[in-house]
């Protein structure tokens, strides 16, 4: 299998973070800014560290860009050069584009543009960290939509020794217990006749205020 190959155009905080990750994993990366310092600094990190201009379509072409499994654009303050990039590349029909949004005026152009994944990461990490500062309960949580999410929940003393059946989540409470993690383990999809053990961490998905009434009332 052909190894996937991924490109991070700006290499601030968070496309760097992100150019790190996929060199510990092992993926071949491209590593793209206007700031030669920049590019230094990952040129031990990357596959391959470019300075380049990602709103000049003629040097993305050279670097061949439409190659890429996965194109992550990561542009500062810069809106204009975000937006004019996510177009070139949206264009020269790259597969996949991610792009981080400054605000809510940059997500609209963004989504008119085609990009696959919009992201906010200091929004979303606000909105984790809240929902987990706020709960007792909660272990994990992740936003899948506006009204959707995924929450891993403890089992608590009023959990243990119950079942799936017992609990009936989704008659009682319109969610879907979709995984149990056990120790190093992962059940997906657990059978209904499953008895809950301590440490048993519920991997629950549906919608927010019915993932809010299981945890006030269920656990």
């Amino acid at each position: 299998m052909k190894k996937k190959q991924f490109a991070v155009i700006g290499l601030g905080r968070f496309g760097g973070s992100i150019c790190r990750e996929f060199a510990t994993m092992g993926y071949d990366v491209l590593a793209i800014d206007n700031d030669m310092e920049k590019v230094n600094e990952f040129a031990t990190i990357a596959t391959q560290a470019v300075q380049a201009n990602s709103t000049d379509e003629k040097v993305m072409k050279s670097l061949g860009i439409r190659n890429f499994n996965h194109v992550i654009v990561s542009i500062g303050e810069d809106i204009q050069a975000s937006i004019l990039t996510t177009l070139l590349l949206k264009e020269a029909g790259v597969n996949k584009v991610w792009v981080k949004a400054q605000n809510d005026y940059h997500h609209k152009v963004l989504e008119k543009l085609g990009a696959d994944r919009i992201i906010h990461p200091e929004r979303d990490m606000a909105l984790r960290v809240a929902q987990l500062i706020s709960s007792e309960k909660i272990i994990d949580f992740i936003e899948l939509s506006h009204e959707h999410s995924i929450v891993e929940i403890g089992v608590t003393d009023k959990l243990v020794n119950k079942t799936l059946t017992d609990l009936d989540v989704r008659a009682r409470y319109g969610c879907n217990i979709v995984a149990i993690k056990r120790g190093d383990e992962i059940h997906v999809s657990p059978i209904a006749d499953v008895s809950l053990e301590y440490g048993d961490i519920l991997v629950v998905i549906g919608k927010n205020e019915d993932l809010n009434r299981f945890e006030d009332e269920g656990v």
